[in-house]
């Protein structure tokens, strides 16, 4: 009998090792790891501990793996990259986050296998232009992103759409453009961790938190909008996407709704049946020209291709990321 595989690179990071979690309640399925754990102590192996999985592959193994046991693949979940914004190394960023995506995307292209990866809003920039998720190559190049990060996403999805206009392209191939994710398995991000996550040890030893003023007339501190997502929503939308193999292209990925930092921070409190207490800090001066005061995924696209599940409400997510996992003795998924 031939197994089922889906190989899910960065599987062992926040949102993989959620789209590990889900996949693997499919038993008929082989949900095969490919990451790097590092460090013991920092416990990203937990992410994925509790979850059996068909194979574990080291990413320098990678295609020589593919290679072998293309037969049994259905799919190819690429979730591994270079995520931090402030990552100093341009070519690491661009290795990882550009050739290595498009030498996964032609080889499922070239040996037929659907791929499904992760792009970012961060491809927006200052979101001038707005977040509508327009697939036409007019629209992605027009794109400006503000670092590295986001121009290596931005030339990635350019490429896909690009090689799917000339007919080379995997038989599914769909990019996720992820907004501001939280939720469990994000403890090894130390500094890149959700505000929830941040904020929890103060929320939980009865301190208070800090937010950033506002330097923008019209919006009050801690009033700077993001659309944040729960990483629950994330993974099953990408198990939507595997049982829907017809659909194409790069979708946004967020709530829809955009939410305060402060209602965030008001919500962990809440979570911890505590009244909030905030206190507002400076922004640093070298972020406060190209800070982001605004991001709103518009989900019209999804909707049309058939996604029909609710997304989580923010008091709903954190309330469940608090109660489940932040607040207890095991914080993974």
């Amino acid at each position: 009998m031939s197994r089922r595989i889906v190989f899910v690179t960065g599987g062992a990071g926040f949102i993989g090792s959620n789209i590990v979690a889900r996949l693997a309640q499919d038993r008929s399925l082989d949900v095969v790891v490919c990451d790097r754990l590092r460090e013991a102590e920092l416990g990203k192996w937990r992410n994925i501990a509790k979850h059996p999985i068909g194979d574990f592959v080291a990413p320098e193994a990678m295609f020589d793996w593919l290679d072998k046991r293309w037969r049994d693949i259905e799919a190819v979940v690429h979730m591994g990259a270079v995520s931090s914004t402030t990552e100093p190394d341009a070519d690491k960023i661009v290795h990882a986050n550009f050739s290595l995506s498009r030498d996964l995307f032609r080889w499922c292209a070239d040996h037929q296998r659907r791929l499904i990866y992760a792009s970012s809003a961060a491809t927006y920039g200052d979101g001038h232009l707005g977040f509508g998720d327009d697939n036409s190559f007019e629209a992605l190049a027009a794109l400006r992103p503000l670092n590295t990060y986001g121009w290596s996403k931005a030339i990635f999805d350019i490429f896909a759409v690009r090689q799917a206009a000339r007919d080379y392209a995997p038989p599914q191939w769909a990019g996720l453009k992820f907004f501001n994710v939280y939720g469990p398995n994000e403890g090894h991000k130390h500094a890149m961790k959700s505000v929830a996550a941040q904020i929890w040890p103060k929320v939980r030893d009865g301190q208070g938190v800090q937010l950033f003023k506002s330097h923008r007339d019209g919006i009050a501190d801690g009033g700077q909008l993001r659309d944040f997502v729960y990483v629950r929503d994330v993974a099953e939308v990408v198990a939507w996407l595997l049982d829907n193999p017809s659909v194409n292209g790069v979708y946004n990925l967020g709530s829809g709704e955009a939410r305060s930092f402060e209602d965030m921070a008001k919500a962990v409190f809440a979570a911890a049946g505590r009244a909030p207490q905030i206190d507002y800090i400076p922004m640093p001066p070298q972020i406060r020209d190209r800070y982001q005061y605004f991001t709103q995924a518009d989900m019209r696209r999804l909707r049309q291709a058939g996604y029909e599940a609710p997304f989580t409400s923010l008091e709903d997510g954190i309330a469940d990321y608090v109660s489940r996992y932040l607040a207890t003795d095991d914080p993974y998924r």
